[in-house]
C-alpha cells in the first residue's frame, strides 16, 4: 500500500523524466522549484512519530528547504534567464529522445541497485534509495549533456537534490545542522553561477558553455 511519502517518490521521478524531454529552460527551472517542496516535505512526512520537539526542528529544516529550493533558487534563476535572454535548450550535446531513454534505462538500474544497497536503518519507502540514485545520475546527466549555462546550474541543483534524498533515505537520523549547511552551500554555487551566467551573457552573443574556450589566454 502505497503512502504520501511514496507519492511524492513517484513525483520525484516524474519530474527527472520531464527534465530529460523538455527543451524550455523556465521549465527546468519550475520542475526543479517543484523538487524543492517535494524534498522539503519528505523529512516531515517521515518522522511524523517522533517527539514533538524532533517534528519542530524537522518542520523548521522542511520550511527553510521549500523556502531556498522551491522560492529562492527558481526566483533567481527566473532574473537570471530574463537577464541572458536564453529560453530554450536548441542543441544539446544528447538528444530529448535519446536522454529520455537513457533516464529511463538510469531508473531500472537506480531501481536494481538500490534494492541491493546495505544500509544502517530500514528507509521509509522502498523507492527512496533508489528514487535518490537516479535523481542524482539525472542530475549529473543534464551537466554533462546540455550547452546552456544555466542549464547546467540547474543540473547542478537536481544533482544535489538527489543527495538530499539519498540521504532522507539513508540514515536513521536527519541531522538538521548538516543539511542546513548543505542548503547554504548549494545557495552560495548557485549565487555564484548566477553572477558567471550575466558576465557570460554580457560578453558572448550566447550562454553556450562552448563559449568558455575563448576566455583562455
Amino acid at each position: 500500500m502505497y503512502s504520501w511519502p511514496d507519492t511524492f517518490l513517484v513525483i520525484l521521478v516524474l519530474t527527472n523524466l520531464v527534465l530529460l524531454g523538455s527543451s524550455r529552460i523556465a521549465t527546468y527551472i519550475r520542475v526543479a522549484a517543484v523538487q524543492g517542496v517535494v524534498l522539503g516535505l519528505l523529512p516531515m512526512l517521515t518522522h511524523l512519530a517522533e517527539e514533538p520537539a524532533r517534528i519542530l526542528m524537522l518542520g523548521l529544516l522542511g520550511l527553510v528547504t521549500i523556502g531556498v529550493k522551491g522560492v529562492v533558487f527558481p526566483w533567481i534563476l527566473l532574473r537570471t534567464l530574463a537577464r541572458a535572454n536564453v529560453h530554450r535548450e536548441l542543441k544539446p550535446y544528447v538528444g530529448y529522445t535519446t536522454a529520455t531513454l537513457a533516464g529511463v534505462v538510469a531508473l531500472a538500474i537506480s531501481l536494481h541497485i538500490g534494492a541491493r544497497i546495505p544500509l544502517p536503518a530500514v528507509p521509509f519507502s522502498q523507492l527512496a534509495v533508489s528514487v535518490g540514485l537516479f535523481t542524482f545520475l539525472v542530475g549529473l546527466f543534464l551537466i554533462v549533456s546540455r550547452r546552456k549555462a544555466i542549464t547546467q546550474v540547474l543540473g547542478y541543483l537536481v544533482l544535489e537534490n538527489g543527495i538530499y534524498a539519498f540521504g532522507i533515505a539513508a540514515v536513521a537520523e536527519v541531522s538538521v545542522l548538516v543539511e542546513l549547511g548543505v542548503l547554504l552551500d548549494a545557495f552560495v554555487a548557485v549565487f555564484v553561477m548566477q553572477i558567471a551566467i550575466y558576465h557570460i551573457s554580457q560578453e558572448f552573443p550566447s550562454t553556450d558553455v562552448d563559449q568558455l574556450k575563448d576566455l583562455r589566454g
